[in-house]
């Protein structure tokens, strides 16, 4: 299936889609590239309100977007697994049946899910500049990667999948 498809079918049965996606998953493999699309994503949101603040500051704007790529690329995965293993091993306290890999699908699944309204956010905030409507862009994009995640954890660690 569509990785496209699956972010907008996600919206409207996250259970289901998550079942598939944990079930369908090759391993690592599959779940890396999950999160570097995601983080790719999520890192290109950023050009458009880069772009603003060199050109209000002038601010070098490759040097921003270098400092972007870094934490995006190569600080936000390692970062995400350790929240992935923190969420798995407090799930496991509480009675979670899951395992530590559907736990990362859970998070990556969430971030890939919730970074179209990032990008849209990373437009609002580069086009229109701070203010209500990036607030609640960014409100909105956060609150759908939070509820993404409590569902596909709760799925990953209520069923005996993967």
């Amino acid at each position: 299936m569509s990785v496209v498809r699956d972010i907008g079918r996600a919206y409207l049965q996250p259970r289901a889609v998550f079942r598939e996606r944990v079930v369908g998953a090759d391993r690592e493999g599959q779940a890396l590239a999950i999160l570097f699309a995601a983080c790719v994503l999520i890192f290109a949101s950023q050009a458009p309100v880069k772009q603003r603040l060199a050109l209000e500051t002038g601010a070098d704007f490759q040097q921003e977007m270098g400092g972007v790529l870094f934490a995006w690329l190569f600080i936000v995965p390692l970062a995400a697994y350790l929240i992935a293993w923190a969420s798995h091993g407090i799930a496991r306290l509480i009675g979670g049946k899951g395992t530590s890999f559907s736990a990362r699908i859970a998070l990556f699944w969430a971030l890939l899910v919730a970074s179209p309204l990032w990008l849209l956010n990373g437009l609002v905030a580069g086009f229109i500049g701070p203010g209500p409507q990036a607030e609640i862009v960014g409100a909105v994009a956060l609150l759908a990667f939070l509820a993404h995640w409590v569902v596909n954890l709760s799925v990953a660690e209520r069923e005996e999948i993967a």
